[in-house]
């Protein structure tokens, strides 16, 4: 059990960038996050380390580096991204215990979610019989989820560069409208599975479990958020229109076209 309390401290740490604005702790936060636990798992576990248990602290590493590296570089670079940051409605002061509340829970959330790869490790240790196979999955499915997570916010990129105020309905945003955050979906997904073959514990499980459950929502309740901006920004526009109608927000093939009536899905809140 002390490896909990020893991710939830690196978590805690990580996260206080929160502090500086409100926002990081959900984006630097939370990539520079799990990058830091991803090394403390390592360090922590390394005399039972494997081929496929090292590769899930890698992926998950990278994951955290190229996110947290986009979001600041974004910061930089973007008008929008800055007003968010910065503009007066970020300036205002959150009450003390609203940012302490936040703080403690997405250190919590993510160290709930990369609990699966300590858990396995923390049973290989205890000699309690883990099956790799799951291991190797669960690294497969981190490494597509981050692939597609890159490849979509590339493909942002290079369609916002060259008409920055189209919505993005090519590539990957063909099939899915926020293609970003399926990656985000299938990373967690593969870490979740991990504990499969970890032979996880009733407490270990619902841990594992919450944390899982918590980022779905946090990737649901994100992609509504999305939803209402384009809304506002490109309501009006009819081939919007038919966009939005013919692909999936989140899961492809799965037709769910609006979470306004999904609100179970996603936090209560997120419309007002």
């Amino acid at each position: 059990m002390h490896y909990l309390l020893i991710l939830l401290l690196v978590s805690l740490a990580v996260s206080a960038l929160g502090w500086v604005y409100f926002i990081y702790f959900f984006s630097l936060g939370y990539g520079f996050g799990v990058s830091a636990l991803a090394i403390a798992i390592a360090i922590i576990f390394h005399n039972v380390l494997t081929i496929p248990t090292a590769l899930l602290c890698v992926v998950m590493f990278i994951f955290g580096m190229r996110l947290g590296l986009y979001l600041a570089t974004r910061e930089k670079r973007s008008a929008e991204y800055k007003k968010i940051l910065y503009g007066p409605d970020a300036a205002k002061k959150k009450p003390l215990f609203v940012v302490i509340t936040v703080w403690i829970f997405c250190a919590l959330l993510y160290v709930g979610q990369v609990s699966p790869v300590a858990f396995y490790l923390a049973n290989a240790a205890n000699d309690v019989a883990v099956n790799e196979v799951w291991a190797w999955i669960g690294a497969a499915l981190m490494a597509i989820g981050v692939l597609l997570e890159s490849v979509s916010d590339a493909q942002k990129k290079a369609a916002k560069k060259k008409n920055p105020k189209r919505y993005v309905d090519t590539g990957l945003y063909r099939i899915v409208r926020c293609p970003n955050y399926l990656g985000e979906l299938v990373i967690w997904t593969g870490s979740f599975v991990v504990c499969i073959g970890a032979s996880c514990s009733a407490w270990q499980w619902i841990v594992a479990a919450i944390g899982y459950i918590g980022i779905v929502y946090v990737m649901f309740s994100g992609a509504r958020r999305l939803e209402i901006r384009q809304a506002v920004t490109y309501g009006n526009d009819p081939e919007f229109q038919k966009y939005i109608k013919k692909t999936p927000i989140l899961l492809p093939l799965v037709p769910i076209y609006s979470l306004a009536k999904h609100a179970w899905l996603t936090f209560k809140g997120i419309d007002n």
